[in-house]
């Protein structure tokens, strides 16, 4: 992995040939290495845009992101503009594909969803604050690049009434120590007991910080989706009816009457 991190401190690192990494010299470097705790820490937002591309089809997204918890996907699909797990801080919904509606999501979902939003900007910051625990599993080789596997147990999340352990499994590369795979496995749906895969790659830099700019997602050896990031935005400017969930047009009398009207009754 030999990508735009430039490995700037890849000197600091060289202690690794010297004696055995353990866990926390991975974690450390990982945050190091993309900018830095005091960095991260100022970061109040994030807004990211790119494209999609899922089996051939090619299609924008907007992804915003807030240290507070607030989130929101926005995508344009066949002419029209789609949102996606959008969380205001307290409630959650989703855009029904075959309505077209808007859809509160479940208390559950929505109390998964704030255990999630602790994360901000990614889940080591902090990680022994929070309760997390983190285990180095070894060295494997993924994609070509030696690395180093590393499991994160997080707070137990809700499904269908029972705790579940919220376990995922880190792939770091050994030189510079940062992600390239994540694994997690589905505990519900059709999916579930499939293992999720998501890829990161080319990280670039942005105001200091460092992010994967290529993110391939999809169920282990199965078809896979791929976000390509324009670009990221550091703390940007939003409203709060971007995280509003729409209401419906109350319809009218006169509307009603219009729209049970026939050719023959004209």
């Amino acid at each position: 992995m030999k990508n735009k991190i430039n490995l700037i401190v890849i000197s600091m690192m060289t202690f690794t040939s010297v004696h055995a990494v353990d866990v926390n010299e991975i974690i450390q470097g990982y945050i190091d290495n993309t900018g830095g705790i005091q960095a991260w820490n100022d970061v109040k937002g994030i807004k990211m845009s790119g494209e999609f591309n899922q089996q051939g089809m090619v299609f924008p997204f907007e992804v915003v992101n807030l240290k507070d918890g607030r989130q929101y996907m926005n995508f344009s699909f066949q002419g029209k503009e789609i949102k996606q797990g959008v969380f205001d801080g307290e409630s959650m919904w989703n855009t029904n594909f075959m309505t077209m509606k808007a859809e509160r999501s479940d208390a559950e979902s929505t109390e998964n969803q704030k255990l999630e939003s602790n994360d901000f900007p990614f889940p080591f910051i902090g990680w022994k604050e929070k309760g997390y625990a983190v285990e180095l599993l070894g060295t494997e080789t993924k994609d070509g690049s030696d690395t180093y596997k590393v499991k994160l147990v997080k707070e137990p999340i809700t499904i269908d009434g029972q705790k579940i352990e919220d376990v995922s499994y880190y792939y770091f590369d050994t030189e510079a120590f940062v992600p390239v795979l994540i694994e997690t496995q589905i505990q519900q749906g059709p999916m579930k007991g499939k293992i999720n895969e998501s890829k990161l790659s080319d990280y670039q830099e942005v105001d200091g910080l460092f992010f994967p700019f290529s993110l391939t997602q999809g169920i282990k050896d199965g078809p896979e989706t791929t976000m390509v990031l324009k670009t990221v935005e550091l703390n940007p400017t939003v409203s709060e009816s971007d995280f509003a969930m729409p209401l419906e047009t109350p319809v009218t009398e006169e509307a009603e009457k219009t729209a049970s009207k026939t050719p023959e009754n004209d």
